[in-house]
């Protein structure tokens, strides 16, 4: 919510791990299987990163990143 508050889309683009992909299906594996695998696929988070991103874009992205991780750290600190 803080980066998407300051501007930064963000997105989970592959929420479902490969393992658990309908291509992989004939494994046999099963939710549970491989659970990092499965917890990083829910909780990666995708920043904006294209061809067309300005310098200016670039780093107004990672400044807003920059203030989130120095408050997560406050908090935990």
């Amino acid at each position: 919510d803080a980066l998407r508050r300051a501007g930064v889309a963000t997105g989970v683009h592959y929420p479902t791990p490969v393992h658990l992909q309908p291509a992989y299906a004939r494994l046999g594996h099963r939710p549970g299987a491989f659970p990092i695998s499965e917890a990083l696929a829910r909780e990666t988070l995708s920043l904006p990163l294209y061809p067309e991103l300005g310098k200016e874009e670039a780093m107004r992205v990672i400044q807003a990143v920059n203030r989130l991780g120095a408050r997560v750290g406050a908090q935990t600190a």
